[in-house]
């Protein structure tokens, strides 16, 4: 019997730093990999929506997924996006990351009816690969059928984690893990604004964006036991994720803004096509940015100091 996948914990999205002739910045792209790792995240997804996937070419790509391995250094599982919806594309990211030596890898696949999604995802996983995470996405209902993900979870031993973004999420995390006995790593991804419930479901792995410190001490507090306190800290960025979910360009704005506030990032660049980020929206931004740096700080010295 397919035992759980051990991905527990925060699984973090990295945002694509970008110098200002609109290049990637790879050097400060590790420096926020080894702040990341230094909070204790459990892995790394990239490239994935938060980090502006489809304005990044095939190689650039490959670059950063060879970049965050690079830092990295086996230390924690790294999980190349491989999102695209056209099979031969997408096959070829898959063999492009295998050459990296990284065989763990998300896909996305456009449903249409069960028989095309369960043929376009067995080319995929004839591909020799160690993890193949599904993206379950949704921003409308419900996702993808339960009996395909669970038919598909049988047959494909490479099957070990379900990224699950659908609207509601919720009954969705119980419901999959019901129904694969708790097999089947489910994640939490966009619907990280419901992460204590994610964590009252049972959910395995969450996926935000940025804030490392304070998802990861989330998390470590919940697991030992210290549910208030995960709350009372979790309730601390309600206004932050209330403002930064609200679309998914704003939330690349803001964590690239705080990125550069915390001079991880040496900017906030952003590439083009993508909804504003006027004045009133950096003003919130600042005072939201604050916030989180403030409660980083408190981590960071209680840890020190414990």
């Amino acid at each position: 019997m397919k035992e759980l996948y051990p991905l527990l914990g925060i699984v973090t999205v990295l945002n694509t730093p970008f110098k200002t002739n609109n290049s990637i910045d790879f050097k400060a792209l590790k420096i926020n990999v080894c702040d990341a790792m230094k909070a204790g995240v459990a892995g790394f997804l990239v490239p994935a929506m938060a980090s502006e996937v489809y304005k990044l070419s095939a190689i650039e790509r490959i670059k950063m997924v060879a970049a965050v391995l690079e830092e990295v250094g086996g230390k924690v599982p790294v999980i190349a996006g491989a999102g695209e919806p056209g099979l031969a594309k997408a096959k070829s990211l898959l063999n492009s990351y295998i050459g990296l030596g990284c065989r763990n890898v998300l896909v996305q696949i456009p449903y249409e009816n069960d028989n095309q999604f369960k043929a376009h995802f067995m080319e995929l996983a004839g591909i020799d690969l160690d993890l193949i995470m599904l993206q379950d996405w949704n921003t409308s209902g419900y996702g993808l059928p339960d009996d395909l993900i669970c038919d598909l979870f049988e047959k494909v031993e490479s099957f070990r984690c379900l990224k699950i973004e659908t609207v509601p999420a919720g009954v969705k995390y119980s419901r999959i893990l019901n129904l694969t006995g708790g097999r089947l790593n489910v994640s939490g991804g966009w619907a990280v604004t419901q992460m204590i419930e994610g964590l009252q479901r049972g959910v395995h792995a969450f996926m935000p964006t940025g804030m490392h410190w304070i998802y990861a001490q989330i998390y470590a507090l919940w697991i030992q036991g210290k549910e208030d306190d995960a709350t009372d800290l979790f309730y601390k960025i309600l206004p932050v994720l209330a403002f930064s979910n609200q679309h998914l360009d704003i939330s690349v704005h803001f964590f690239k803004r705080l990125l550069h506030r915390q001079g991880i990032y040496p900017t906030d660049t952003v590439r083009e096509p993508i909804l504003p980020f006027d004045r009133i929206h950096q003003d919130i931004a600042d005072q939201l940015i604050e916030r989180v740096i403030t409660l980083e700080n408190e981590i960071k010295y209680n840890i020190g100091s414990s």
